[in-house]
C-alpha cells in the first residue's frame, strides 16, 4: 500500500476510534436518557490528567524515578524519556501500565460523573446543560494553572506504552485503540438493548410515566453519568498516551464536547450504529482537511484551518433544520423478538377464529 495512503487511513482509524468512544458515552447520556450533557470535556480531560499526572507518577515511583514535584517540573522530559526507554524493552510492563492507566481513568471518570450527578438531580434542561459546561471549564482552568497536577501551562510528557512495538508503533497503537473502541461499542449496544436501556428511554420520553411504574429517576441519572463519565475518561487517557503529551489548553469544549455532539446528531441520536456512522463520516472529512489543507488552500479564500470548524457548525445547523433525527433515526425496540411476536399473533388469531 502506498505510504501516503496508509498514513491517511491510519489517521482516519485513529480519529474514528477515539471519537467513537467519546461520542458513544455522550449518546448514552443524551440520546438514551435525555440529559443535556454540555460538559463532555470534563471527564475526557480527567482521563487525560490520569495519563499525564497520575499513572505516569505511579510508574515513575515503581521504577525508582522522582515522582513528586520533579515529575511535572523541568525534569519531566528527562524522567519520561527514560521511562519510555524502559517500557520499549519490556512489553509486559508496557501492557500493565496501559491497563492500569485505563482502569484509573475509568474510576476517576466515573467518580466525576457521580459528583456531577448531584446538580443533575435538581436541575433540568438548559440549567443543567450550563452547569455541566461550567464544570468542564473549571476543571480545564485548574489543570491549566495548577502545575503540580499535570505541568500547568507547560504541560507534561506522557510515558509511551506503545513504544515496545518498535517500527509498528503507529499501526499497533491505532489497532489497540480501535479494538478498545469496538469493545466499548459492543458494551454500550448491549447495555442499551437490555432492560436498563429500555428504562432510560422511558425516562427520556416521560419521567412521570417512569415514576408511576416505580423507577428511580435519581438512581438512573446517577448511574448513567457514572458509566458515561468512565467511558469518556478512557477515550481521554488513550488520546493522551497516543500523543505522548498532555496540555490542558488542548482539551477545549469545542473539540471534546461540541464535535461529539455534531457526530451524534449526524448519525442519529439514540442509535449506536448511527453514531458509529456519524463518527466515521466526520473522521474521513476531518482527516481529508488535515492532510490536504495545503492543496485546499489554493482553491479557497480562507485558511483551511477553519474548515473543520465551519464543517461542524454547518452540519449542526443543516441537521437541525432539515433532518434533526440524523442519518439513521432511532428505531422502536421491542421486548420480544419478531418471531415470538408473530407466533403470539398467530396464536391469538387462531383462538379468535375457533370462537
Amino acid at each position: 500500500m502506498d505510504g501516503e495512503l496508509s498514513i491517511f487511513i491510519m489517521q482516519i482509524l485513529l480519529n474514528f476510534g477515539i471519537y467513537l468512544i467519546v461520542t458513544l458515552s455522550l449518546n448514552l447520556e443524551v440520546g438514551f436518557l435525555g440529559l443535556p450533557q454540555f460538559g463532555r470535556v470534563l471527564t475526557v480531560l480527567m482521563g487525560a490528567i490520569v495519563a499525564g499526572g497520575i499513572s505516569g507518577r505511579i510508574i515513575a515511583f515503581y521504577l525508582g524515578f522522582p515522582w513528586g514535584m520533579e515529575y511535572t517540573g523541568y525534569d519531566n522530559y528527562r524522567i519520561v524519556s527514560e521511562i519510555s526507554d524502559i517500557l520499549a524493552n519490556n512489553p509486559l510492563l508496557s501492557l500493565q501500565y496501559l491497563i492500569m492507566t485505563l482502569i484509573l481513568a475509568a474510576l476517576l471518570g466515573g467518580l466525576i460523573g457521580y459528583l456531577t450527578a448531584y446538580p443533575a438531580l435538581r436541575l433540568k434542561e438548559a440549567y443543567l446543560g450550563i452547569t455541566l459546561l461550567a464544570f468542564g471549564d473549571i476543571m480545564n482552568t485548574i489543570a491549566w494553572n495548577f502545575e503540580p497536577l499535570a505541568g500547568g501551562t507547560t504541560g507534561v510528557l506522557v510515558p509511551d506504552p506503545f513504544r515496545f512495538l518498535g517500527g509498528y508503533r503507529f499501526v499497533g497503537a491505532v489497532a489497540i485503540i480501535l479494538a478498545i473502541a469496538i469493545l466499548v461499542y459492543v458494551y454500550v449496544e448491549y447495555l442499551t438493548r437490555s432492560p436498563y436501556g429500555r428504562v432510560l428511554r422511558a425516562v427520556r420520553d416521560s419521567e412521570v410515566a417512569a415514576v408511576v411504574y416505580g423507577k428511580s429517576i435519581t438512581s438512573l441519572r446517577r448511574n448513567t453519568l457514572i458509566i458515561g463519565g468512565a467511558l469518556a475518561a478512557i477515550g481521554g487517557a488513550l488520546w493522551s498516551m497516543y500523543t505522548g503529551s498532555f496540555k490542558a489548553v488542548t482539551y477545549t469544549r469545542l473539540v471534546w464536547t461540541f464535535w461529539p455532539w455534531a457526530f451524534m446528531m449526524l448519525g442519529g441520536t439514540g442509535n449506536n450504529f448511527g453514531v458509529l456512522l456519524g463518527v466515521l463520516i466526520f473522521s474521513i472529512a476531518r482527516t481529508f482537511i488535515i492532510v490536504y489543507k495545503g492543496l485546499i488552500s489554493t482553491y479557497l479564500m480562507i485558511s483551511p484551518e477553519w474548515l473543520e470548524y465551519i464543517l461542524v457548525g454547518l452540519v449542526i445547523v443543516l441537521l437541525v433544520l432539515f433532518r434533526p433525527q440524523g442519518i439513521i433515526p432511532e428505531k422502536p425496540l421491542s421486548t420480544l423478538g419478531r418471531k415470538e411476536i408473530n407466533r403470539l399473533v398467530e396464536e391469538y388469531l387462531g383462538r379468535t377464529e375457533r370462537k
